[in-house]
């Protein structure tokens, strides 16, 4: 294994994207999806061309995770917040490597003007909320029994991100 490079995702990576997903999805609450997206779905994610929309990959010698922010909510109001999501190959795990996509991604966002960054924490996860706690995280809330999977209910917790805490209460500019 050489040094990981976090880089722009783009279409020959959509296999392992899926793969790694797809795992997620078959075995964790991570995700709340039941079933595998396609990989079209993946490539409009990949492909989004909107301000504060990224997706990025770890890569050595092949695509270790991916993280991606993506709009909160629809409405124009929300233009300066993202929600962001990480995922890594289970063999990936424990590098740092969740980290290291988050320092670009958010770096990314900051750049763009973006004010709020949010992440939904399936509970229990111990391991994503320190990850969170330890890029600058606050936990917020949390929603209970807000997602079904496994034959359980499953809380999540909210976690917030100011990328801009100096300007806490100031009027917007133009989102990026």
């Amino acid at each position: 294994m050489g040094p990981v490079l976090v880089r722009d995702a783009d279409p020959a990576d959509l296999p392992r994207i899926a793969a790694i997903y797809d795992e997620q999805v078959r075995t964790a609450i991570s995700t709340f999806d039941l079933v595998p997206p396609p990989v079209d779905q993946w490539a409009a994610k990949v492909g989004s061309t909107r301000p504060g929309d990224h997706f990025l990959v770890a890569q050595d010698d092949g695509v270790l995770g991916f993280a991606y922010s993506s709009t909160y909510r629809p409405r124009p109001a929300y233009d300066r917040t993202r929600e962001v999501s990480v995922y890594l190959d289970e063999a990936a795990r424990g590098r740092g490597l969740s980290r290291l996509l988050y320092a670009e991604l958010l770096a990314r966002l900051r750049a763009e003007g973006v004010r709020t960054v949010l992440a939904v924490i399936a509970l229990p996860n111990e391991a994503s909320e320190a990850l969170h706690r330890g890029c600058g995280f606050e936990r917020v809330g949390v929603l209970p029994e807000v997602g079904w999977k496994f034959e359980r209910w499953i809380d999540t917790a909210l976690w917030a991100l100011s990328l801009d805490p100096a300007r806490r209460g100031t009027p917007p500019g133009r989102p990026g």
